[in-house]
C-alpha cells in the first residue's frame, strides 16, 4: 500500500466518523478499523485525547512504514491529540504488545461514554481495558436494569456493571479472577460517585464461584456471561468455539423468573449463524427465549466495509455476538 492510498483512507474515516468526535475530547470510538476499510494491518482508536495504534502486520517491522503515516496524519488531522501508543500485536516483547508512547507523555485515565466516567489503563493488556464493541450494550443496561440486580461473570474492569448502577440496578455483583481488572472498576465507581461495597467485587475462578452462589441459593435479575475466547482453570475451561451452551447453561439457575440473561460470543471462527443455532436450541425447552441481538457500532465494524469477514457474522453485524435472552425458572 502506498502512502497516498493509506492517507485517502485516513481521511475518509475521519470524515464518516466526525460525529463522534466531541468538543471536550472526553469520549472513546474506533478511528479506522483496517480489517474492514482496506488496510488490514492497521487499526486506531481514540481514547479522550489518546490515540491508540495498532500494527497487525504479521512481520511487525512491515507495519513499520504504516504506523508513521498514520502517526503523521493524526497529529496532522487531530492537532488536539495529546498523546500516542503503538500496540503491536505480534510483538516481541509484552511492553510492545501492551503498547508503547509515540507521542506525548501523558496517557488519558478516563473516558466518558453516555454521561458516565470509566477508569481506563490503556497499556493494562493488549487490549484498552475498555472494549469499543461492546459500547451499545452498555446503553442497553443503562435503559433497562432499573431496579434489578445483576451478576456480571468475566467482569474485566467491570463496565457493564458501572452503566447498570447508572441505570439504577439495586445491586451488582462483578466476578473476576484478576483483582487489578476489578480495582479499575472500582475507580469508575468512585468517578462517578458510586458506594463500592467490598462484598460485591469477587477475585474467584467463574467456576467456583458461579458454584457457591448456586449453594448459597443467591438469584439476580440479569446475569451476563462475556467469556475470553478460551482459558483454562483447575476448576474448569472456557471454549467459546464449542462450549457456549455449557457456560451458558452454568449461569441459568442464578437468573430470578422474568429475568435476562446477556450471552456474548466473540469467537471469530464461530458464525452468526452458527451461535443463533446454539441459543436456539437452549430456548427449544421453553425457559429460554431470544428478546433482542444488540449491534456492534458501525465506528467499531467500519463504514462502508470491503471484502468479506472471515465468518458470516449475520444475523449479527460483527464477530462479537450479542444477545438478550428472557428468562423463566423451572
Amino acid at each position: 500500500m502506498n502512502s497516498f492510498s493509506l492517507t485517502s483512507l485516513l481521511e475518509k474515516a475521519l470524515d464518516s466518523r466526525d460525529q463522534l468526535i466531541d468538543a471536550k475530547h472526553e469520549s472513546a470510538y474506533r478511528l479506522f478499523n483496517g480489517f474492514t476499510e482496506g488496510c488490514s494491518d492497521l487499526i486506531i482508536d481514540v481514547y479522550a485525547a489518546t490515540a491508540v495504534i495498532h500494527n497487525y502486520a504479521d512481520d511487525p517491522e512491515q507495519g513499520v512504514p504504516l504506523v508513521q503515516e498514520a502517526q503523521q496524519f493524526l497529529t496532522a488531522s487531530l492537532p488536539w491529540l495529546q498523546a500516542g501508543i503503538l500496540k503491536t500485536r505480534n510483538g516481541a516483547t509484552q511492553e510492545e504488545k501492551r503498547g508503547k508512547i509515540l507521542f506525548g507523555t501523558e496517557l488519558d485515565r478516563k473516558i466518558k461514554e453516555h454521561d458516565i466516567w470509566y477508569s481506563i489503563n490503556l497499556t493494562l493488556n493488549r487490549d484498552s481495558s475498555l472494549y469499543l464493541d461492546t459500547r451499545n450494550l452498555r446503553k442497553w443496561l443503562i435503559e433497562n436494569i432499573k431496579g434489578k440486580s445483576l451478576l456480571n461473570t468475566f467482569a474485566y474492569t467491570g463496565s457493564f456493571g458501572v452503566a447498570a448502577l447508572k441505570g439504577g440496578a439495586s445491586r451488582v455483583v462483578q466476578i473476576d479472577m484478576n483483582r487489578d481488572f476489578l480495582n479499575i472498576a472500582k475507580t469508575s465507581y468512585t468517578l462517578n460517585g458510586f458506594p463500592i461495597q467490598k462484598g460485591n467485587f469477587i477475585s474467584r475462578d467463574f467456576f467456583e464461584q458461579v458454584s457457591n452462589l448456586k449453594r448459597n441459593n443467591t438469584f439476580f435479575d440479569c446475569v451476563i456471561i462475556d467469556p475470553p475466547f478460551f482459558s483454562t482453570t483447575s476448576k474448569g475451561r472456557v471454549d467459546q468455539e464449542k462450549e457456549s451452551a455449557r457456560l451458558i447453561n452454568k449461569v441459568r439457575p442464578l437468573i430470578n423468573n422474568g429475568g435476562y440473561l446477556v450471552a456474548i460470543n466473540n469467537a471469530l471462527y464461530v458464525s452468526g449463524k452458527e451461535y443463533m443455532q446454539t441459543l436456539e436450541e437452549l430456548c427449544r425447552d421453553g425457559y429460554l427465549k431470544i428478546r433482542e441481538l444488540i449491534r456492534v457500532p458501525e465506528d467499531f465494524t467500519g463504514y462502508n466495509p470491503v471484502g468479506k469477514p472471515i465468518t458470516d457474522p449475520s444475523p449479527f453485524n460483527h464477530s462479537t455476538k450479542i444477545a438478550i435472552l428472557d428468562v423463566k425458572r423451572k
